[in-house]
């Protein structure tokens, strides 16, 4: 029943979402029939060229913020949250790591729109068939985490390891395509990437130092601590010196 009720409410959400979003799409069969004769008059081609780059750029932004920070960031909260037992730290971390996810979902939705309603979607590039099968992606790993059953519960163990093995793919997928986005927009700008590279390079880097740094900070912790061994002690107990302590573990 819970279930049923869960499922639900995604729907609802998910309609919700389409609905918001759906003028945008309809609006660009309209957008191609005005621009579709850009590439030969180079007088449009020059005038729509600043809000064109806008566009990519605003879009190459969504798409990084979505699967470049946050999508990364809600992955290290829930890995931090498996040192903590229960309290506090723990629901913290745990609505960190709900909150930048569905963030996450609603920013790769508004930059999928965005390639629908603007851009020239022909799939001949990598960037454009890794972000349609990601985009789907996205969705199915919020459906799977909005249908997380209770600890403890029969399918609890399958659902982990199905929305492990989503989440990690998501995340390599969309780290991959953010460097396909790069690329697409050097070849549709002919601007340089070469520092945007490097920047978000050290970035990735970063996060895998951190997220295999937090792993292992327990262990880097109880390195400088030294554990002496227990000394049997040598002194000869009176028999009234055992009277009195007995008395005293007994209150």
């Amino acid at each position: 029943m819970q279930l049923l009720q869960k499922l639900v409410s995604f729907t609802i959400c998910a309609s919700l979402v389409i609905l918001l979003l759906l003028p945008f799409v309809i609006s660009s069969q309209e957008h191609l029939k005005t621009t579709g004769n850009l590439t030969s008059n180079k007088n449009i081609i020059h005038k729509s060229s600043p809000k064109l780059l806008f566009e990519i750029t605003l879009h190459g932004f969504l798409l990084w913020a979505s699967m470049g920070f946050l999508m990364p960031v809600g992955v290290i909260a829930i890995r931090m949250s498996h040192r903590e037992a229960c309290g506090r730290r723990l629901k913290i971390l745990f609505y960190v790591h709900s909150i930048s996810q569905m963030l996450s979902v609603l920013l790769s939705t508004a930059g999928a729109v965005m390639s629908i309603k603007n851009f020239n979607n022909s799939f001949d590039n990598h960037h454009q068939r890794i972000g349609v099968g990601l985009y789907g992606m996205v969705w199915l790993q919020a459906l799977i985490g909005f249908l997380r059953p209770r600890r403890g519960s029969k399918g609890r163990g399958l659902w982990f390891f199905v929305h492990w093995i989503t989440g990690t793919a998501v995340s390599l997928l969309g780290i991959v395509n953010v460097y396909t986005g790069l690329q697409a927009y050097h070849q549709k700008t002919s601007r340089r990437i070469h520092i945007w590279t490097i920047v978000f390079t050290t970035e990735v880097s970063f996060i895998i130092f951190f997220y295999l740094f937090q792993d292992k900070w327990d262990y880097i912790h109880k390195q400088g601590v030294i554990l002496e061994p227990l000394r049997p002690t040598h002194q000869v107990i009176s028999p009234g010196e055992k009277q009195k302590g007995s008395t005293t573990e007994s209150c």
